[in-house]
């Protein structure tokens, strides 16, 4: 049985080493690595994409991004860790050329996010929980998925969107 560190600032340190070793196999691209650092029933919330659960449903969701964004790259800007959690800001930049992610088919654009995670992680350094938060809608416009923010596609849509907003409305909908 592995044995628990008790003292707060050993917490503090095995939370972050934990954190920081996840992100250092996402930066590497290595989905095998990141379930490696999962609790198997860990729960995986990327707030865009869906829910994940178990290392090997994460695994999956990263190796087809990996695929999807090959020459993805990831770096981390910020650890903030205490006795059972850490927050990781992240920069993630990549070109969609790969294979299809999410149903979408590569679009050959470049996209640039910037995020953070909540992760939960028990006393043996495995992750339990993590909740990823990024700007799904930038991220959507960036491949070409939605129009350029402030673009005259986008005030067409917006007019659109108000128009049948506003049909509904007297309808009764």
């Amino acid at each position: 049985m592995t044995e628990t560190l008790t003292e707060p600032e050993d917490r503090v340190e095995v939370v972050e080493g934990a954190a920081r070793r996840y992100f250092e196999a996402l930066s590497a691209r290595d989905p095998d690595a990141m379930a490696a650092c999962w609790h198997p029933d860990g729960v995986e919330d990327i707030v865009p994409l869906g829910v994940f659960r178990g290392p090997q449903e994460i695994r999956e969701m990263f190796a087809d991004l990996f695929a999807a964004f090959p020459g993805l790259e990831t770096r981390v800007t910020r650890v903030v860790a205490d006795r059972d959690r850490a927050a990781v800001e992240w920069r993630m930049e990549g070109t969609f050329r790969g294979a299809p992610f999410q149903g979408i088919r590569p679009t050959g654009k470049r996209t640039s996010l910037r995020g953070i995670d909540c992760l939960v992680i028990d006393g043996e350094g495995r992750i339990t929980q993590n909740t990823g938060y990024y700007d799904g809608a930038g991220f959507a416009r960036d491949i070409g998925m939605l129009p350029r923010q402030n673009s005259n596609a986008e005030r067409a849509m917006t007019m659109g969107f108000n128009a049948i907003t506003k049909l509904r409305v007297r309808l009764g909908r």
